[in-house]
């Protein structure tokens, strides 16, 4: 066995992977070629809401190669699923645009394309609403908000608090719908053999697959394997089962044939789940030396008629700023629309857009700098629970953040700076999210002949779990990273939670740590080492149920410099630069990876990223890259990604917090901030897009 000092925490390695994905040797879901497999073409409804009357398949069944069509009459039936969004084929109901109602099955993918085309679909159209208002009358107070977080909590009496503030911020923000479109589109291939399950899945949790299919088609969950060995990107998005799961096994059981099914991009947007879109009305009141008095955050958002999703947008007002009185609420109504669902920071990404630039129109009427103003409102405790933090970075971050980026030689008038056409701004924000934390499984094994072998149901969504993992199981066994193999993405290994949350590296972690700290105790033990090696086992459960005294969160804070072009409307992001107190970085090169693809997702929600919807048609306007303007490199000229060192002991065996997520968090408000800066004009709904701007400029 190899030895030498271990390369953790921080050590820039490699991700293990990186070869096989350039090399085009990485296999996805959809890269699975089982002999004799067929391949699977959904048909979306065309209608807003009512049912289908009647499918024709005359036509499609005379393509050359098509094997069958199956809808809601001749569809294998599902028990009752444990996601009403997989309930698909089922019956002749049409809850939204997009829903699937029919699923083309063929000896090619062209011939399934063009078999979908031929179905006739007839429907009966109900009345239908698809359009967020403030004020529309089925919104409803629910009784959660995503993540278990109370819909409403008051502190004091907000107010008469705000009634008696000298200064005072009323403002009311828009964030549009946003679609994750990660790079893999949704995908699955499913075989049965011998009574067996086996689906190659495009998700961030094979188990989470694995117990939803057990559920569908009434299975033992020893009966199917769900792997997900490598997933091009999720961003949320795959983060619980989708329909091409189950859609792919109902196929596959109808013909006894394996089944690909994979959602062309421009269903994504309507089967996949999405950010939903806000309206956000917040009220800052403050003395004349800016310290808040008042904090009220109220959100009103949409779910689907299919289930209900509350987007916890006023959540991280619970958290982020001092003040003795504060509402924090949140208000929803059912449309006719496609399901909303988890998108990176949901919630923290929605919400501290409003807050953040809310805090900066209270900087500007109190003529304070911004990132002192947020230095006074620090808290000693958590406002909403009035637990101790395990630790708080923020003013550490933004204090490193203003030095690096030069924020305190910035003229801070408005519209006052000019290059040329552009005119010249800068912003800042600050960003939190909380530590998150999943029972997990691991075991660890040596060989007899020294190879050492980590087994968890991690999946690696682009993030480097992989080579984490390793380098956790290195330091805790004294050897090289390279020493140690990482099994990880299949229900055959040890039960671990998905990657979502920013949680996965420290649910998988703790437990790799666990079992491979049990396994260097056994090896100091045993010298030779028996003929079948040495295998120990670690589960969490005790140590992740147990509840923390203390609020744990990791914060971090942003600053952009924009340029406006005065003549078009046009912004560009000349620099942004991010600073994080995550805990302890447990490999630099990931991370930074990062903390940057965040931040370019929040110059997407800034700046490009805008899908709306069609009232005559109740479908999304932008349902492909060609109309959904993600960011490219030309987007993207000067990001910088930096940290502070923190120790906190009240995390898990690593030190480590999230940091998949945060970066987004307060990167479209220092962007608006920006804008603002640059042009004098306070833009509150976004993306900020030069028709947009342009009003202002002439």
């Amino acid at each position: 066995m190899t030895t030498r000092a271990p390369q953790f925490p921080g050590a820039p390695v490699v991700r293990r992977e990186a070869r096989d994905k350039v090399t085009g040797t990485a296999r996805y879901a959809a890269d699975r070629a089982p002999a004799g497999c067929l391949y699977a073409w959904t048909v979306p409804a065309t209608v807003a809401a009512g049912r289908v009357t009647a499918v024709r398949a005359v036509d499609a069944l005379a393509v050359p190669g098509v094997h069958s069509v199956l809808t809601h009459d001749n569809a294998p039936r599902l028990q009752e699923p444990d996601d009403p969004i997989l309930a698909v084929l089922q019956d002749d109901r049409v809850p939204h645009h997009g829903w699937p109602i029919a699923l083309v099955i063929a000896e090619s993918l062209e011939a399934a394309r063009t078999g979908a085309g031929e179905l006739h679909v007839e429907y009966e159209r109900d009345a239908y609403d698809v359009t967020l208002t403030d004020d529309h009358p089925g919104l409803y107070t629910p009784e959660e908000a995503n993540g278990g977080h109370p819909a409403v909590r008051v502190r004091g009496d907000v107010e008469r608090a705000l009634a008696g503030s000298p200064v005072q911020v009323d403002a009311t923000y828009r964030t549009a719908a946003l679609h994750n479109h990660p790079m893999e589109p949704h995908a699955a291939t499913a075989v049965w053999a011998d009574g067996h399950l086996t689906v190659h899945d495009s998700s961030q949790g094979s188990a989470r697959v694995r117990e939803s299919l057990a559920r569908a088609l009434g299975l033992d969950p020893d009966r199917i394997t769900v792997v997900s060995e490598h997933v091009g990107g999720g961003f949320g998005s795959k983060g619980t089962t989708r329909p091409q799961a189950v859609l792919a096994a109902m196929a596959a059981r109808h013909t006894g044939r394996p089944v690909k099914l994979v959602f062309p991009r421009p269903q994504l947007a309507e089967v996949v789940g999405h950010r939903a879109p806000t309206i956000q009305r917040v009220r800052l009141g403050a003395d004349l030396d800016g310290v808040l008095t008042a904090v009220s955050h109220e959100i009103v958002t949409q779910t689907s008629t299919v289930k209900e999703f509350v987007e916890q947008a006023a959540v991280p007002a619970r958290v982020m700023y001092a003040s003795p009185h504060s509402r924090t609420a949140h208000r929803v109504t059912a449309l006719d629309v496609p399901s909303p669902s988890w998108m990176r920071a949901p919630g923290e990404a929605s919400g501290m857009y409003a807050l953040e630039s809310a805090m900066d129109e209270l900087a500007s009427a109190l003529g304070l700098d911004p990132v002192e103003l947020r230095l006074r409102n620090e808290p000693e405790t958590e406002p909403d629970s009035d637990r101790p933090f395990s630790s708080r970075g923020l003013a550490a971050c933004l204090r490193d953040g203003a030095a690096r980026f030069g924020w305190h030689e910035r003229d801070p008038r408005p519209a006052a700076r000019q290059e040329g056409r552009w005119l010249m701004g800068t912003g800042v924000a600050s960003a939190t999210y909380p530590v998150l934390v999943s029972r997990s499984t691991a075991s660890a094994h040596a060989a007899r002949d020294g190879a050492l072998r980590i087994a968890v149901n991690a999946t690696d969504i682009g993030t480097g779990a992989r080579t984490v993992l390793a380098q956790i199981a290195a330091d805790a066994l004294g050897v090289a990273p390279e020493a140690v193999r990482v099994d990880i993405g299949s229900t055959d290994l040890p039960v671990a939670p998905l990657a979502g949350g920013s949680s996965g590296t420290a649910s998988w972690g703790w437990a790799v740590h666990k079992a491979a700290t049990a396994l260097a105790a056994r090896l100091a033990e045993h010298r030779p080492l028996p003929a079948d090696g040495i295998t120990t086992t670690a589960d969490t459960e005790e140590e992740t149920a147990e509840e923390s005294p203390y609020a744990r969160h990791a914060f971090g804070a942003h600053f952009a410099e924009t340029a406006v072009d005065a003549v078009t409307g046009e912004v560009r992001v000349r620099r942004l630069l991010g600073v994080y107190a995550a805990g302890r970085i447990l490999n630099a090169r990931t991370a930074r990876s990062q903390f940057t693809g965040g931040m370019v997702m929040g110059i997407g929600m800034a700046l490009t990223e805008d899908c709306g919807t069609d009232p005559d048609f109740g479908d999304f306007t932008a349902k492909d890259l060609a109309s959904y303007h993600v960011p490219v490199c030309a987007d993207t000229a000067d990001i910088q990604a930096h940290w502070i060192e923190e120790d906190d002991r009240h995390l898990n065996p690593m030190g480590s917090k999230g940091i998949g997520e945060i970066g987004i968090v307060g990167t479209a408000a220092a962007i608006g901030n920006a804008v603002r800066h640059a042009t004098g004009a306070r833009l509150r709904e976004l993306p900020l897009t030069p028709d947009t701007l342009l009003p202002y400029l002439l």
